[in-house]
């Protein structure tokens, strides 16, 4: 009883907010110890991903216990210098990333069935 009047004294969220965060411009040589310790001040945290191939070098999912927590990094961690970089911590959006997949596979799919069916050539 306590814990709902709690959340509702918090009030309303915006609708693209949740647990997870995307951090991006990380340095290259952050340690997950000082992840844990940048982002652990603001609420329990269940998970942190660093991105480890070439192309995710820099990029983290930081998943909160806790939404408000989330949010709470979020608002005071965009922008934050760490190690002369200034971070970029956003809300994950799996909408986002599936709609841009979903393109690039719809736009493989028209080109074979261009080459396929000769349409499209040079006039």
């Amino acid at each position: 009883m306590a814990m709902a009047a709690a959340s509702k004294a918090r009030g309303r969220l915006p609708p693209d907010v949740n647990r997870i965060l995307l951090v991006r411009n990380l340095p290259y040589k952050i340690t997950a110890e000082e992840m844990y310790d940048i982002f652990g001040k603001y609420g329990a945290i269940r998970q942190i991903r660093s991105g480890t191939a070439t192309d995710t070098k820099g990029t983290a999912f930081v998943v909160y216990e806790d939404i408000y927590d989330a949010k709470a990094a979020c608002e005071h961690l965009s922008g934050f210098n760490v190690m002369g970089r200034y971070l970029i911590v956003l809300y994950y959006q799996p909408n986002k990333v599936t709609k841009r997949m979903n393109l690039a596979k719809k736009e493989q799919e028209l080109e074979e069935l261009k080459s396929r069916y000769g349409v499209g050539g040079e006039d």
